[in-house]
């Protein structure tokens, strides 16, 4: 990028009557640089690559895809500076379930579609990556350290978009940090004494603020919900009821 002066000096010698060869020699800018300044000596101001960069910023078009990998960042994600101002996003993914592996890497092209994403495998795992200097901007929650050791809290723009997309955002936190089970009880049926079988949602994560997002989540859904205790600290949030169920089971359904 030549400055204002350099492109002006240029063509005040082309208007002495110098070729655009002698120009180019003398100052070290191409003739074709110097034939566009003479169409148009401003240089053409850039639109920013990432949309919250714009003058007037938005978040990414596709709210839908960013909200459920809004979710899979806040379970299973992290940023890692490289050089250069690059953010790596790497997404865990189990090998166990590959739609999940699919549905992260299409929401990160969706994203972000002027940037590559690739697999890293890993045992038991894939890193699903995407590289950009936009991706803080996009989660601005990332920081130093572990996430269930610092204040996790959605900007005002990512709350209305979870707010607009409240199921989206509920399947990114389940397929990250989530499981659908078979629990059992015994019940006594005419004084024969049956199993009875039912299914259940858990959610497990460490961190207090990404369990109270969910939870919240939750109640705007209508979804009932108990915490359940591992030790004495309370990480997993249960849906067991049965109407509960039901709607998780249409909007979010097992892994696969």
């Amino acid at each position: 990028m030549y400055d204002m002066a350099t492109r002006q000096h240029a063509l005040a010698l082309v208007d002495q009557g110098h070729s655009l060869n002698s120009v180019s020699k003398q100052t070290g800018v191409s003739r074709a640089a110097i034939r566009e300044w003479r169409i148009r000596v401003e240089p053409l101001a850039r639109r920013a690559d990432c949309s919250l960069c714009d003058a007037d910023p938005q978040p990414p078009k596709d709210h839908v895809a960013y909200v459920y990998l809004l979710g899979l960042y806040l379970g299973d994600g992290c940023l890692s500076p490289g050089r250069r101002g690059v953010y790596a996003l790497r997404i865990a993914c189990a090998n166990a379930w590959p739609g999940l592996i699919i549905d992260c890497r299409r929401a990160m092209t969706s994203v972000r579609p002027s940037n590559s994403v690739f697999i890293a495998r890993k045992q038991g795992c894939v890193m699903v990556t995407s590289t950009s200097k936009h991706w803080p901007c996009l989660f601005p929650q990332h920081g130093p350290g572990k996430k269930h050791e610092r204040l996790i809290e959605l900007e005002s723009w990512q709350a209305r978009l979870v707010d607009e997309h409240p199921w989206a955002f509920i399947r990114g936190l389940f397929h990250s940090d989530g499981s659908r089970i078979t629990n059992w009880t015994t019940r006594l049926v005419a004084g024969e004494r049956k199993r009875y079988e039912y299914p259940r949602y858990f959610f497990t994560n460490k961190s207090e603020d990404i369990l109270g997002l969910y939870s919240d989540t939750l109640d705007k859904v209508g979804v009932e919900w108990t915490t359940t205790r591992r030790g004495k600290d309370p990480f997993n949030i249960s849906v067991a009821r049965r109407d509960s169920v039901a709607l998780m089971d249409a909007h979010i359904g097992p892994k696969y």
